[in-house]
């Protein structure tokens, strides 16, 4: 593929053209050739073997996509999931093998079952498939079952040690000089305690803990209606959610009327599109008391 630079075709350009494709990676314009090939090339019985195997492998790389993101490095402007299937194509396809031949053959293919066949692959092959490969960090590689927690063990020359905890995108950070940090993948809301690491994950601390789980109690309040998410589930009052989780509002209030949100008395900023209103914070370490107005005359009752 070769980068477009000249000012007459255009950096953002995208389309096909005389048999040449435009796309844009990373901000960067690319171009190549377009593939001529006949249809029935994609109906030999190999063409529709790789199809099944890339539709599996894609329903994988979505389950895991946010702890992906936070594992894997992008090699230059590529993304991380783009990284994670290409070192990771070979062990992939062995251990969907058997199942692509079934979805070819007509067969329904759950996402259970392209899991199953991974973990059993990878507990054979405990060095095929790649978890973790971030710069500066030690590769981790799938051993079983995906994993709840991810360490990453800094590279030799600093002992920070970095825990991923799966699908929740919360990053907990035991710094070298012993204290913890807990954020949110893609927010600005963090929070700290005493403690103390090892370059092998362990940890001991002391005082208050960021490990701790608080609850998130919700009072709405009302005849329009609020949903409130952490990690893309529902939840309602009294939901135990750990300190740096992403918590999002969706908040569609009664006729001509403006909602509210407000955390432990503070105002959450209030996005409108279409007459809903969006918002999001990061759970605090302690207790944290949500209260929603969604407009209207009727009484409003605590979601439970």
């Amino acid at each position: 593929m070769a980068q477009i630079k000249q000012v007459g075709i255009g950096r953002k350009s995208v389309g096909t053209i005389d048999g040449i494709t435009y796309y844009v990676r990373g901000g960067v314009t690319y171009a190549r050739s377009t593939p001529n090939m006949p249809a029935s090339a994609y109906n030999t019985p190999e063409a529709k073997k790789r199809q099944a195997l890339f539709k599996l492998i894609q329903m994988h790389v979505k389950c895991h996509l946010r702890t992906i993101r936070q594992t894997f490095t992008p090699k230059d402007n590529g993304s991380s999931s783009n990284r994670y299937m290409s070192i990771n194509y070979k062990g992939l396809a062995a251990a969907l093998d058997a199942l692509a031949d079934q979805y070819v053959a007509g067969a329904d293919v759950t996402i259970d079952e392209v899991e199953a066949a991974i973990s059993a692959y990878a507990t054979e092959h405990p060095k095929s498939i790649h978890i973790a490969s971030k710069s500066g960090y030690q590769e981790v590689y799938l051993t079983g079952e995906w994993p709840d927690t991810i360490t990453l063990n800094a590279n030799a020359g600093d002992s920070t040690v970095i825990i991923i905890v799966a699908e929740n995108g919360t990053t907990t950070t035991i710094n070298a000089d012993g204290t913890t940090t807990v954020s949110n993948n893609g927010s600005n809301g963090s929070s700290s305690s005493n403690g103390s690491s090892s370059s092998n994950g362990s940890s001991s601390g002391s005082g208050d803990s960021t490990s701790s789980t608080p609850h998130l109690t919700i009072n709405s309040s009302g005849s329009g209606t609020a949903t409130v998410t952490a990690g893309g589930d529902a939840v309602s009052s009294g939901a135990e959610l750990a300190a740096g989780t992403e918590v999002s509002i969706s908040i569609t209030p009664a006729e001509e009327a403006t909602p509210t949100a407000t955390l432990n008395g503070s105002s959450v900023t209030l996005t409108e599109n279409d007459g809903t209103y969006t918002g999001s914070f990061t759970m605090p370490s302690g207790d944290a008391t949500l209260a929603i107005n969604t407009g209207g005359e009727s009484e409003g009752s605590d979601m439970n």
